[in-house]
């Protein structure tokens, strides 16, 4: 039953289904062959799926990441991000990659951060002299510094569904966030030096242009430390945490920058309820699917063939890794996390490793899976946006691919880069 479930899966997203709409088909064999759910049950888990406290997070960090947009800040942060990087070799692909780690609290979105970079910083690089390959890579590899970044959608959707921790889940994504910046840039830096792309500024900027630029961004920037402090202390849940960034951001842009006009809020409003639309679809359908291949036993199944394969914890998360990274080529980022997590994670977790170590491994490979063809969404997006060809940006990304390799590696044999902070402060 679950090849049969599997198969359905994958030709209805060959023949072009939306992934929401092939989730919940694939699982009509349990429910017309089996005998053991009635379709009535579909539609209570399809209800089942929304009803749930801590899933009121999503909207409100959604929201609070287009109001802050709405504001202007993202110039704001994009002017910072020059002053710090500009200087040094691949001045704008430098920008580029420090803005997403400073977007991470913003967007919360790997996909909404390349897209967004894309139109902002795209164009500006290719006039310099990028060629469109190497910016497409540049802008695609840095939005997954997003995706680790507090308030990180996917690190909400991969608590809620598999009942770990959010707080420390976004206490857990801060290093590996700042370490893979590190990691990309220097990696931007070499590609930067050997192709002669140039600085944006020749000139170390000043210490008072330095305390300019921060002082005009420091509401943006405090915005995942409100988070973290929020958490440490108690003062609020995920859910209440989006409740109090959604008023943060309707005072910033009224009161500080005064940018946020009627017109602003009515268009973060009307993308807002377009990107919930399409993210509790994939959740009120992954529902139904995710209750059907549970009714079949797959985690049990899954768990029971991969420890006869090996005992190893290394070997298995190896395992693992392929299976993420395969999955991520074809299914976008929240379908991943809530199809695939619930049936790997008590795997990993059963030969030993920690699920906040593991939820931050995971969302990551799971959004490095769409920067990869055939189907990374990503990647499209990137592409899309600057008219690049999927082989073009293949070929420069990679030195990309082997620093994310790397970066990889690091996570999984030093654990503690994780752990350092949820077990310090929580």
């Amino acid at each position: 039953m679950l090849l049969l479930i599997a198969a359905l899966f994958a030709i209805f997203l060959i023949i072009g289904m939306p992934v929401a709409f092939a989730l919940a088909l694939a699982s009509i064999p349990v429910f017309l062959l089996t005998g053991t759910m009635p379709p009535t049950v579909a539609v209570q888990k399809m209800v089942t799926a929304t009803q749930s406290f801590p899933l009121l997070a999503v909207p409100f960090f959604i929201f609070a990441g287009n109001l802050m947009n709405a504001t202007g800040i993202t110039e704001k942060l994009v002017n910072f991000a020059k002053l710090l990087t500009g200087w040094m070799a691949g001045g704008l692909a430098q920008v580029s990659i420090l803005l997403s780690l400073m977007m991470g609290g913003i967007s919360g979105s790997a996909v909404a951060d390349a897209s967004m970079e894309a139109r902002l910083l795209g164009p500006s690089m290719i006039k310099q002299g990028y060629s469109k390959a190497s910016t497409a890579a540049i802008l695609a590899f840095g939005s997954i510094i997003t995706a680790t970044i507090p308030p990180s959608i996917g690190l909400i959707l991969f608590g809620f569904i598999n009942e770990v921790s959010i707080g420390r889940l976004f206490l857990g994504g801060i290093i590996p966030g700042v370490v893979l910046t590190i990691i990309l840039m220097l990696t931007t830096w070499v590609v930067a030096k050997k192709k002669g792309y140039e600085p944006v500024s020749k000139e170390l900027p000043t210490g008072k242009q330095l305390w300019h630029g921060f002082k005009e961004s420091i509401w943006a920037l405090a915005f995942p430390i409100i988070l973290i402090v929020g958490f440490r202390f108690g003062f609020f849940t995920a859910t209440e945490a989006g409740a109090f960034l959604v008023f943060y951001a309707l005072c910033i842009g009224i009161f500080v920058y005064r940018e946020l006009t009627m017109a602003k809020l009515y268009e973060a409003m009307k993308s807002t309820i377009s990107d919930l639309g399409m993210v509790m679809l994939l959740i009120m359908m992954a529902g139904v699917l995710g209750y059907a291949v549970t009714i079949e036993r797959a985690p049990q199944q899954i768990t029971e063939f991969v420890t006869t394969l090996t005992s190893d914890p290394t070997l298995v998360l190896m395992l693992i890794v392929a299976v993420l990274v395969m999955s991520g080529m074809f299914l976008e980022g929240a379908a991943n996390i809530l199809l695939i997590t619930p049936i790997v994670l008590p795997v990993l977790v059963g030969v030993g490793f920690d699920p906040v170590h593991m939820g931050i491994l995971i969302v990551i490979l799971i959004n490095f899976g769409g920067l990869t063809p055939p189907v990374g969404v990503i990647m499209f997006t990137v592409c899309g946006v600057l008219g690049v060809k999927t082989g073009e940006f293949t070929i420069a990304s990679l030195p990309f691919m082997a620093a994310m390799l790397i970066f990889f590696i690091v996570m999984a044999v030093f654990p503690t880069l994780t752990l350092f902070l949820p077990d310090l402060m929580m």
